[in-house]
């Protein structure tokens, strides 16, 4: 008797969106299947799966221990989400050559379903840095006596979703930061920046509308820049590393001596890029916008700006809402932060928009509920554009414009 052989092992995921990518979050159902080709009748002792997720961490240092003494440190940590293991076909004892207890599978292509529910807690979002992953992943083995196994492992995508819609990520960002610059006996006029965001929380695609101001009293010329960074922190045995990487950047006009530059909705895209990872205690993923002054000889001028990228994008109707828009307002005015020039109220909604494209717009709330279900694909968030929707509310205009909102001095006529 001629034994057959083993032609493929694949494993497929039953995808939960339109974009046929295994994609999932913590509580969801992971189904699949796994499919065997054979080649004329194989006899095994057991078919299973091994599904898992977790976090892991690995980096080394070099060490001293005296003179002409080197030797290396290692750093690890491991966190786990969740082990899973089930038996398709056979029984669970694979370690040994009888003939006992065997199952035999006929030529041709046979499937097996697979089913198992993620933990309902927490997980962290799939990511690859520099010195840690978060990985999740099943596996196939097919187990035959006096062969070696055939294995197979195939990763699917978790997101732990962040929801930008939240008082915390709507709230704006901003600051004020001011720098006098010396040389010797001479100290010349100072350098001030002044910025601000309109939310802490985006998703990737979205473009982050800057609002700045930059007054040179110095003597150099001076570059106002901006960009996006990404933080990686991992954590073991009580040590961190960090790996910090540029995402994007933009640059402004050069500033000469006595010269003021306003930024009104500078506009810095988002790419794609991982959400944040907050929950994990051994892998976080950061964001921030630093906006800075390029300072030729000397330490640049900057403000931290902290970002949340996030997976579930603005919503169309509860993006501004009152309170939201009151709380920015108060912010906007405490920082006295305001533009040189007044800008022109918006058209009224009425005015853009008639009532018929406005009621033709209006989703039901079962399309609400599928846009809060939707998935995003690998590392990118979902972006959804909205048509006939009302201008935010206007909060530009200062209530006081007779009053002064800054105290600085200016800079001295040139």
């Amino acid at each position: 008797m001629v034994l057959g052989k083993v032609k493929s092992l694949t494993i497929s995921f039953d995808c939960l969106n339109d974009s046929n990518v295994p994609v999932y979050s913590s509580g969801d159902t992971v189904s699949g299947r796994v499919s065997l080709e054979v080649t004329g009748e194989i006899r095994v002792k057991s078919l299973k799966i091994h599904a898992r997720g977790h976090a892991k961490v690995r980096w080394t240092e070099s060490r001293n221990a005296g003179s002409n003494t080197a030797y290396t440190q290692n750093y690890t940590e491991e966190v786990e989400y969740f082990n899973h293991k089930d038996i398709l076909v056979g029984h669970e004892r694979d370690d040994d050559n009888s003939e006992e207890g065997l199952h035999t599978i006929h030529s041709g292509r046979h499937e097996y379903a697979f089913s198992f529910e993620l933990p309902q807690t927490p997980l962290a979002t799939s990511f690859e840095g520099r010195h840690g992953s978060v990985r999740y992943w099943v596996k196939a083995e097919l187990h035959r006596p006096w062969f070696l196994p055939v294995k197979l492992k195939k990763e699917f995508t978790v997101f732990e979703h962040i929801d930008i819609n939240t008082p915390s990520l709507l709230s704006p960002q901003a600051g004020t930061k001011e720098k006098t610059l010396c040389c010797w006996l001479c100290t010349s006029g100072p350098i001030s920046l002044s910025a601000k965001i309109e939310r802490k929380g985006y998703t990737p695609g979205e473009s982050i509308q800057i609002f700045a101001e930059i007054e040179n009293c110095s003597s150099r010329v001076v570059v106002p820049k901006a960009a996006i960074y990404q933080t990686q922190a991992f954590y073991a045995k009580g040590k961190m590393k960090e790996v910090k990487q540029l995402v994007a950047s933009l640059r402004g006009e050069s500033l000469s001596s006595g010269k003021t530059e306003t930024w009104n909705g500078k506009q810095l895209k988002i790419p794609p890029v991982s959400p944040s990872i907050l929950d994990c205690s051994i892998i976080r993923v950061e964001y921030s916008l630093m906006v800075y002054v390029d300072i030729p000889g000397a330490m640049d001028l900057f403000l931290n700006l902290p970002l949340v990228i996030g997976t579930i994008p603005l919503h169309p109707f509860g993006s501004r809402t009152s309170s939201v828009s009151s709380q920015c307002s108060m912010n906007m005015n405490w920082l006295g932060l305001t533009l040189p020039e007044r800008p022109e109220a918006p058209p009224s909604y009425a005015e853009v928009v008639t009532e018929e494209q406005r009621q033709s717009s209006l989703a039901p709330i079962g399309a609400c509920d599928d846009f809060d279900r939707a998935l995003p694909g690998p590392l990118f968030a979902y972006i959804q554009e909205f048509r006939f929707l009302p201008p935010p509310l206007y909060s530009e205009i200062d209530p006081n414009p007779d009053q002064p909102t800054d105290d600085r001095p200016s800079c001295p006529s040139r």
